[in-house]
């Protein structure tokens, strides 16, 4: 049996030291800032710098992976002796999932003896990392690929992924709001709780006003799983640009609810620049999405 490596790409938001001591295989979404394109060789800007260019008046706008590069990453690991089980990003928000599945089928074309496993995650930010976390922990574990990979599908819809963002203007830009309705809510300080619904997709949740409440609001399901005694292992926390508020509520969850595994990152420019500044997400295994 051909050892595995995982991959997925860079909205999974997971932190350059844990990318690197698991030898993650990591597969880049791009972005574009007054037509210089970062990303591809995973050389980006550093994260307060990207939301400050937003802050600062810029509009990025992103690309889904590049299908030569997925088909070159793959064709590497498999010349390496290794086959391959990738984590991407939502199918129903990106391309970036096809193009990796286009690629695996491309690699496996030229290399019959390969197994690559393309899974959509049907999540993506510190939800999707959190999956990649498990995947890691069972290859750990001996488990082989195909174990992992049944076991991570059997997970994704009980995958949780919340989110809040105090400006609905990057909603708006990226067609998933009506320009009315951003200016009414941003003028009546109504900040959306959002998370993406076991299609993959983008949901509202609950609309409320002011950022304590929202950030109250996206870990409220967290509170009722530990009350019935189904406490996650893992929580994943992402953030804009607001360490502050990332570490007030990992803090937070570890006080109130004894978990000791809560993970901080930034979250990415591919995902930021459809969100903006200040964004907080938070991913964990519940009941149900």
């Amino acid at each position: 049996m051909r050892p595995f490596i995982i991959s997925t790409d860079t909205t999974s938001d997971l932190p350059a030291e844990y990318i690197a001591e698991h030898q993650i295989s990591l597969h880049p979404l791009h972005y574009l800032i007054d037509d210089t394109e970062y990303g591809l060789d995973l050389t980006e800007l550093k994260p307060h710098d990207f939301y400050q260019t937003m802050r600062d008046g810029k509009m990025p706008t992103t690309n889904a992976t590049n299908i030569d590069n997925d088909i070159k990453l793959m064709e590497e690991a498999v010349k390496a002796g290794y086959d391959i089980l990738h984590l991407s990003f939502s199918a129903v928000m990106s391309g970036s999932h096809n193009n990796a599945r286009l690629a695996a089928e491309e690699v496996c074309k030229r290399y019959p003896e390969a197994n690559i496993i393309v899974i959509d995650s049907k999540s993506g930010t510190g939800a999707l990392g959190l999956l990649v976390r498990y995947a890691v922990q069972l290859k750990d574990e001996g488990k082989s690929l195909t174990e992992t990979a049944e076991w991570i599908k059997e997970t994704i819809p009980s995958c949780v992924c919340r989110f809040t963002l105090p400006d609905l203007f990057h909603l708006w830009r990226g067609g998933r709001l009506k320009k009315s309705s951003a200016i009414l809510g941003t003028a009546l300080k109504i900040q959306p709780v959002l998370h993406i619904d076991e299609n993959g997709a983008l949901e509202t949740v609950k609309k409320v006003r002011g950022r304590s409440a929202a950030i109250r609001a996206i870990h409220a399901d967290l509170s009722e799983l530990c009350e019935i005694g189904k406490k996650p292992e893992f929580v994943c926390i992402t953030h804009g640009d607001c360490i502050e508020e990332a570490n007030e509520m990992a803090a937070s969850i570890r006080s109130n609810y004894g978990i000791e595994n809560v993970y901080i990152s930034y979250l990415s420019p591919t995902l930021g620049a459809h969100t903006g500044p200040g964004t907080l997400t938070i991913g964990y295994l519940g009941i149900h999405k």
